[in-house]
């Protein structure tokens, strides 16, 4: 990440919708996916089932991040930011429609979407940024035009989509990306600079932190996609998760995923095996094996 943004650092989609997809097939699945996301970004965090502070988040989950060193799980939701590692889980900061949600470092992220109730932000919020994982929000740029339904880190900066694909290196001037294409979610390492966006006509690759893209060859359809380093994870609209050892050139289907799948998150493990999280409308599921098998992380829905 550059010197200003400090450290080494969609829409994502609500849990409702999915079954949908699985109805579907091709360009359609994901077709269906822009369409209802777009009938929900601009509901207010109030329109939804308030989330319980103590039990797995009932609102819609937009994203989610994993510290590598405690394997604690955090999920952006349309009602805020929930640890869902924690026994019972507990909300963390204020109530803000977590649209868009990346993780930069363990305790630095980067978001976008509206403010809740009680909030001072202006709507949209643009660019927020949180230094003390996520208790409180600083404004960055573009507050009161940006509503980022996707949002990566890389170890250049950020890449957002609002409507447009935007790169930025510092978090406050941003620039068009070279090649524009309706974007469904953004992945990206903070140590690397692949980033990967998931789209209604295929997967789309950059190599330059966003910059220009490429598209990917052979790809299998894939709704969100995660990156570790060089390895990579994705979900496809059926449930099917696949790998990628290559930073998403290439990819090797593994086992299923039961439930609607909102999030996902990968890490390499002895740097060779690949640790994947799901995100479910009602539990995180984990596999330890390149996502062949999955267990329930908790279940904790009330």
């Amino acid at each position: 990440m550059s010197r200003r943004l400090h450290s080494q650092a969609s829409w994502f989609s609500h849990s409702h919708g999915l079954p949908r997809w699985r109805r579907a097939s091709g360009s359609a699945a994901i077709a269906v996916v822009l369409l209802v996301l777009t009938g929900c970004a601009g509901a207010s965090p109030s329109e939804s089932a308030p989330a319980g502070a103590s039990h797995y988040p009932t609102a819609h989950i937009h994203g989610m991040s994993v510290d590598p060193a405690t394997n604690r799980v955090l999920l952006a939701t349309h009602d805020g930011l929930f640890d869902v590692s924690a026994s019972p889980a507990v909300q963390i900061g204020p109530s803000i429609d977590l649209m868009g949600f990346t993780a930069a470092a363990p305790d630095e992220f980067y978001a976008s979407g509206h403010p809740g109730p009680g909030s001072d932000l202006p709507d949209p919020v643009g660019l927020i940024r949180s230094t003390d994982g996520g208790r409180t929000w600083q404004p960055l740029s573009l507050q009161g035009e940006s509503d980022f339904h996707a949002l990566a880190a890389t170890h250049g900066g950020i890449v957002g989509f609002d409507g447009e694909l935007k790169v930025t290196d510092d978090g406050t001037e941003w620039q068009a990306a070279d090649g524009q294409f309706p974007t469904h979610h953004l992945a990206g390492s903070p140590r690397g600079s692949i980033v990967l966006a998931t789209t209604e006509k295929g997967l789309q690759r950059s190599a330059d932190g966003g910059a220009t893209w490429a598209t990917v060859g052979h790809a299998p359809l894939l709704v969100f996609t995660a990156l570790s380093e060089e390895k990579a994870a994705g979900i496809g609209p059926d449930g099917r998760v696949y790998t990628s050892s290559d930073g998403g050139v290439s990819w090797v289907a593994q086992g299923s995923v039961e439930g609607e799948a909102s999030a996902i998150a990968t890490q390499v493990i002895d740097g060779s095996t690949q640790r994947i999280w799901v995100a479910t409308h009602d539990s995180v599921q984990v596999s330890n094996d390149h996502g062949q098998t999955f267990t329930a992380l908790r279940s904790s829905r009330r």
